[in-house]
């Protein structure tokens, strides 16, 4: 996809605090430090769009994005960091409940996990829960330039097989070398209706 335009529209806790639900929007959910924001500023072409940091849990609102001025990307925080304050952490489950449940210009997640790890509880309730609720999702692995090729085919076999998926499934994906980002974008436009 051509980005023509990506902008920061505005951080949220509560409904009543979202932008007006104008676009389409695809929210990004993934563990503490999974690389979900360098996902994000890989596919709209920007190096500073989305704020990384070295700190898992920098992520803490709902962020939202508008991208080509036609539907907007939402950055979730991550999940299953110990070092944020504990009551920070008790607010995330409900404030990301409320807006992956009650968001009617939702049409998708992207799942976002580390293709060196195991899926844990976290990411399986995750999707049990999406497809629970009906609301499409991909899963991307990221970071797949840390694994030769032989690592990631035997990675993302193991990880298929944890989810009781098929390897065809998942999405292999590297900021680095900017490998997979045609079929994120693809699955991304699928739920967006747009191919």
């Amino acid at each position: 996809m051509k980005i023509k335009s990506a902008e920061f529209i505005k951080s949220a806790i509560k409904p009543d605090h979202y932008p007006e639900p104008l676009v389409p929007e695809i929210a990004f959910a993934g563990r503490s430090n999974v690389g979900k924001s360098s996902l994000i500023n890989t596919l709209v072409n920007r190096k500073r769009l989305v704020k990384t940091g070295s700190t898992p849990g920098r992520t803490q609102l709902l962020n939202f994005f508008l991208i080509n001025k036609m539907f907007s990307m939402v950055d979730l925080p991550g999940y299953g960091y110990a070092k944020v304050p504990a009551a920070i952490r008790k607010t995330w489950g409900p404030m990301i409940e409320t807006y992956l449940t009650t968001r009617e210009v939702l049409h998708g997640v992207v799942v976002i996990l580390d293709i060196r790890r195991s899926p844990g509880k976290e990411e399986t309730d995750l999707m049990a829960w999406l497809v629970h609720y009906q609301i499409p999702f991909i899963i991307i692995l990221t970071k797949a330039d840390k694994l030769s090729k032989t690592k990631q085919i035997n990675q993302s076999r193991a990880i298929a097989a944890n989810l009781h998926i098929s390897i065809n499934d998942l999405i292999l994906f590297s900021a680095k070398t900017r490998q997979g980002i045609d079929a994120v974008w693809e699955g991304v436009l699928d739920m967006l209706g747009q191919n």
